[in-house]
């Protein structure tokens, strides 16, 4: 970048004046912390990986270990732009809901989900999608505030960050096992 020109702040306030990035912007780590950043290869075409991780149905079966359930908003199928989900879940022995809205949507690029409700503080969660030569490159992008301050501070050092990494991992290799088995069409 030349001396002096602007820098552009990502992520944008409005994604309609400019294409999602191709890759990860480092500076996404800088704005807030934690920022948890995942990078899962998948062979299969970026609109088959897209349309999974948008799937409340594969979600749902991602996530049987905390008994997660969509019981309000788009409860199946495919969620887009503009629509909610309220998921309940049981975390650390407590049952909780959170709602979510997709809150940006460029298919097969790149979607965002922000809680709208939840036991977060805030959260955003970016998902991406490039082409490379084995098939599609998935990036999870994770920014997140915990609840309680100081004491959710300490919460994301001790454990939640951790938790939530894994969390995140095992749905996505949920969402690279099911594209590359040629099974998708089932949660599409």
């Amino acid at each position: 970048m030349a001396s002096g020109a602007a820098r552009r702040a990502w992520p944008a306030e409005s994604w309609s004046d400019a294409e999602p990035p191709k890759s990860f912007p480092e500076s996404v780590c800088e704005k807030t912390l934690p920022v948890i950043k995942l990078t899962t290869r998948i062979d299969a075409a970026p609109e088959v990986a897209f349309d999974l991780a948008r799937s409340i149905d594969l979600h749902i079966e991602s996530t049987v270990g905390t008994g997660e359930r969509a019981i309000e908003g788009r409860t199946s199928g495919l969620i887009g732009l503009g629509e909610t989900v309220t998921w309940e879940a049981t975390h650390f022995g407590v049952r909780q809901q959170l709602t979510s809205k997709i809150t940006h949507y460029e298919r097969p690029h790149s979607f965002r989900d922000s809680m709208v409700r939840g036991a977060f503080q805030r959260f955003d969660h970016d998902h991406f999608f490039d082409v490379d030569q084995s098939g599609t490159v998935m990036t999870d992008v994770f920014d997140y505030t915990s609840p309680l301050g100081p004491l959710g501070h300490l919460a994301d050092r001790l454990f939640l960050r951790r938790y939530m990494q894994r969390l995140l991992q095992a749905r996505n290799e949920v969402i690279r096992s099911v594209a590359e088995s040629g099974d998708a069409q089932r949660f599409l």
